[in-house]
């Protein structure tokens, strides 16, 4: 993917958004924006408000910004409009292979809540149908590695299928509608795919690949100020941690900020994962694979090292 390509995926009010003065002229910073999608710990964060408690007696604010897919959060990040914010992990991997300012700062394995979805009536039984069929999925999102490595394990190629990229909001029409035959997507989208689109789960991320969604930072906001990301990491993963705990909860929490019904929430609490922790290893080692991946099949214009950009808190 050329870099000019990259930057076509952004959202134009998101990826465009001014530049809002976050710090003052002797570096401290006034304010942080975070990018969210309609998933995750960061809309419970912002819900319970946990990062304006934390941060308003420091005189700091708080400023959230939506995005419905990772690839334009990357670009709004990259630009510098966006600090930190939450996403799967492909579009960081298209990202540091456009030159985007961006580093890892948090990882968070995904046990469940995406996959590849069919209509109930379909005749696609098994992976090894998708051959020759059109499946929609966002272009450089977590759900494009799933394909992917689904098509892997079947021992087709990427040519085997024709791709059709959509964003989440506009692939559910296109499902429910036939345009497409499959759709690859996470949750919530994933749910209503099954409860509202008459899809039928043709295959569970959890059971093709070992999977990781990621706390991203922007790469001057890391390096400047390296102890309100901590202080931000350690605000996401505290909760999480209340998460994991309190899902019925955390399902209305989802509802309430989202819009999406309690009902399709309640299916994605269950059955996510929330534990964020520090990038390890075996997180990097993984996403590696899937840079690797990316490269040996075209899809980004160069091979990256995923550790390059992985984020160490110096006072650590």
């Amino acid at each position: 993917m050329q870099r000019r390509d990259f930057l076509r995926l952004s959202v134009g009010t998101a990826a465009a958004a001014a530049f809002a003065p976050h710090a003052n002229a002797q570096g401290a910073v006034k304010e942080i924006r975070i990018g969210y999608q309609k998933n995750g710990v960061l809309v419970i964060t912002r819900q319970q408000a946990a990062l304006e408690k934390h941060f308003t007696p420091q005189g700091v604010a708080v400023k959230w910004v939506e995005f419905s897919s990772g690839p334009p959060m990357m670009e709004a990040m990259n630009v510098g409009s966006v600090d930190y914010g939450a996403v799967g992990d492909s579009p960081p991997v298209f990202a540091q292979a456009a030159g985007a300012a961006i580093v890892y700062a948090a990882g968070q394995p995904v046990t469940n809540g995406q996959g590849i979805l069919v209509p109930k009536d379909s005749p696609i039984r098994s992976i090894a149908e998708l051959k020759g069929k059109r499946i929609g999925f966002t272009k450089g999102s977590s759900a494009h590695n799933i394909v992917v490595q689904t098509l892997e394990k079947a021992g087709l190629t990427y040519a085997d299928i024709t791709p059709v990229y959509l964003t989440p909001p506009d692939a559910g029409p296109a499902f429910a509608n036939g345009s497409i035959e499959a759709w690859s997507i996470w949750d919530p989208y994933f749910a209503i795919g099954e409860t509202r689109q008459n899809g039928r789960i043709l295959v569970n991320a959890n059971e093709i690949t070992k999977t990781n969604s990621f706390y991203i930072a922007n790469r001057d906001f890391a390096k400047n100020h390296g102890a309100v990301l901590q202080q931000i990491i350690d605000v996401t993963a505290a909760t999480a941690a209340w998460a994991e705990q309190h899902r019925d909860e955390v399902a209305k929490s989802l509802a309430a900020v989202t819009g999406i019904p309690l009902d399709i929430q309640t299916i994605a609490a269950d059955r996510s994962s929330y534990a964020v922790g520090p990038v390890t290893d075996d997180i990097v080692a993984t996403q590696q694979g899937v840079a690797d991946r990316f490269y040996k099949l075209g899809l980004i214009p160069k091979p990256v090292v995923v550790g390059d950009i992985v984020w160490r808190n110096p006072a650590a």
